[in-house]
């Protein structure tokens, strides 16, 4: 075991110095967006099909859709906290990126790791390799808190920056659920802010958001938004579980990209509860389909609409519970 993780941090390692898998050297930039008016669009049809498929399952179910070229969104318990597991990772992910551009951090900075204070079962290569005095860049440490959810890297972050630091920076977005009484507790409206402002950093610094934006679509973890589109739409997403507890949020880049959490908590078995977040990524995939296409982030939107083919067994994991604890 131990000889094959550090295999991986090495591949990851050498990963990392090849740059963002995309093609050519273009970064993404806001095209024209739709002229198709706000009042036009009614997305009640998606939100009653969503509450239907919800409403027959014994877990509860908080989601939050947005329309990228309308602003179009609607929510059904969109403000209810829930528990947040990995998906808090995604703010993390973007706070340290917001530091670099503003050069208060750099990615070569080194993280020590320290076990008393950073050791977390679960997710992760850092707890089989990790030993005390080990240090990390803040790129690598950043890269596998996202791409494979890795929670001793997590925790690195969150002792460096500073956690009250981190929480405000969240509620500076506008999140207003952020760690209530010390809880990693979440909503699926504050996670779509979070995503939103992860775009909008991608806009504002080209380069640093193309690779956020990579990692975001490249994790381990690609089972619960992505699961049941064509393989090559592009979703930046983070996923997140624990016993009983099934999340995801991220942007889907169709022809017509959106914003969509769904959290779901009271879980009988986690794969079943990324099936249904699949089921909903896709019900919501098919309505955007349909709408006019939206020019927003052409080098990762998809060009045409493909059909669908059913989902083969071999995309679908065996979920490796992160046992992320509710307190840091």
């Amino acid at each position: 075991m131990v000889s094959i993780t550090r295999l991986a941090v090495l591949l990851l390692v050498l990963s990392l110095t090849a740059g963002p898998a995309v093609a050519g050297s273009n970064m993404p930039v806001t095209g024209g967006l739709s002229h198709q008016p706000l009042q036009n669009i009614d997305y009640s049809p998606l939100k009653k099909q969503m509450k239907k498929f919800v409403h027959g399952k014994k877990s509860t179910f908080a989601i939050y859709f947005e329309d990228l070229a309308s602003g179009a969104s609607f929510g059904i318990n969109a403000d209810k906290p829930m528990v947040a597991a990995s998906t808090v990772k995604l703010p993390m992910a973007l706070y340290i990126n917001d530091l670099v551009v503003q050069g208060k951090m750099h990615w070569y900075d080194r993280v020590s790791y320290r076990k008393a204070t950073d050791y977390e079962d679960g997710s992760g290569v850092l707890r089989y390799e990790a030993r005390d005095g080990d240090t990390y860049s803040l790129r690598l440490l950043t890269n596998l808190a996202i791409t494979i959810s890795d929670n001793v890297a997590f925790r690195m972050l969150a002792r460096h920056v500073g956690r009250s630091n981190f929480y405000a920076y969240m509620k500076g977005l506008g999140g207003h659920t952020v760690y209530p009484g010390g809880k990693n507790l979440t909503t699926a409206r504050d996670l779509a802010i979070y995503v939103k402002a992860a775009l909008d950093f991608a806009r504002r610094h080209p380069q640093e958001g193309q690779r956020l934006l990579d990692d975001l679509a490249h994790p381990s973890f690609h089972v619960g938004l992505p699961g049941l589109l064509p393989h090559q739409v592009m979703v930046a997403h983070k996923e997140g579980d624990l016993e009983g507890i099934a999340n995801d949020c991220g942007v889907v880049f169709g022809r017509r990209p959106y914003i969509l959490v769904v959290l779901s908590s009271g879980v009988k078995d986690v794969r079943e509860g990324f099936a249904d977040i699949a089921r909903l990524s896709r019900m919501a995939y098919d309505f955007q389909e349909s709408l006019p296409a939206a020019e927003i982030f052409p080098v990762y939107q998809s060009p045409v609409n493909v059909s669908v083919k059913p989902l083969p067994p071999a995309r679908c994991r065996v979920v490796q519970s992160e046992r992320l604890a509710k307190r840091w």
